[in-house]
């Protein structure tokens, strides 16, 4: 009786903790709950993720520009030839702090072109078909960069800017004296002398009448440069940023046409700079 008993209780005992089982589990959460819960876990392991790379691409910046400046400093020059001399300011030419004291900060905003297709595409318009392989990439920027420009820390065109000048002036004198005797050029002497004639000579009286900046003046030199976009890729940095003509346009843009020239002359020599004035600057400056 007693084993029976016992039994009993056992079976008693087993079904009440089998009851009370169905009765405490917890029912399972709905598909879309599932769903809500599984998107709310991968924003935040995505948000962790983002923060996490954003942080190591700064780091990596900040890195790269020290690795940058050391390699300046210990390899200049593979670091020159790896970047465009144009292109940068060496780090060793920049001071920490500026001295300048500027009353309207908006005047010292100047963005200049820096695309070398742009740059291209004038030199094209203004020298001709492949006009932008006449030059090697450094100079076409040099003769196009003016001494206000990063004060003057990547070069600027005033050398050549003179030995073109010079080149300009040579072949307009030629033009002068090769053309027919102008009227009023020969001046009779006071005195009734009469002057040494000799054929090769006889043109030369036309400069009495026309001089080389009467055939190509500041104000042509400028409509010219005008026309082919110089000013678009001109480098240099205007007084008044809203008074160009004011800051001296005029001159910059004149000087940048004869540096081109210069450096044509300097690379290929006088004939094939000749022909570029002649052809390009004279004859267009005669038809306006």
């Amino acid at each position: 009786m007693a084993t029976n008993g016992s039994r009993s209780a056992a079976v008693a005992a087993t079904r009440l903790v089998f009851r009370h089982a169905r009765q405490t589990r917890i029912t399972p959460p709905s598909p879309a709950l599932q769903c809500a819960a599984t998107a709310a876990a991968a924003a935040r392991r995505s948000l962790t993720t983002t923060t996490a790379c954003r942080a190591q691409t700064e780091s990596a910046k900040k890195i790269d520009e020290l690795s940058r400046k050391v390699e300046e400093a210990e390899r200049p020059e593979e670091v020159k030839r790896e970047r465009p001399r144009w292109s940068y300011t060496p780090e060793a030419m920049k001071a920490p702090f500026s001295p300048h004291i500027t009353k309207n900060p908006a005047r010292s905003v100047w963005r200049v072109n820096e695309d070398p297709k742009k740059l291209d595409q004038m030199y094209v318009r203004l020298l001709g078909r492949d006009g932008d392989k006449l030059l090697p990439e450094e100079v076409k920027w040099l003769a196009v960069t003016h001494k206000s420009f990063d004060y003057g820390r990547r070069g600027f065109n005033d050398r050549l800017a003179f030995l073109g000048r010079q080149a300009v002036i040579l072949e307009v004198a030629q033009n002068i004296m090769s053309s027919a005797p102008k009227e009023g050029a020969v001046v009779p002497d006071e005195h009734g002398r009469e002057p040494f004639q000799h054929q090769v000579l006889s043109k030369l009286d036309n400069f009495n009448v026309q001089q080389p900046s009467d055939i190509l003046s500041r104000e042509k030199v400028e409509r010219l440069a005008l026309d082919v976009g110089l000013d678009k890729v001109l480098r240099w940095k205007p007084r008044l940023p809203e008074n160009l003509a004011g800051s001296g346009i005029q001159v910059v843009l004149n000087g940048a046409v004869h540096a081109i020239v210069g450096a044509i002359s300097l690379h290929h020599g006088a004939e094939v700079a000749g022909k570029i004035v002649r052809e390009r600057i004279l004859a267009r400056v005669a038809l306006q």
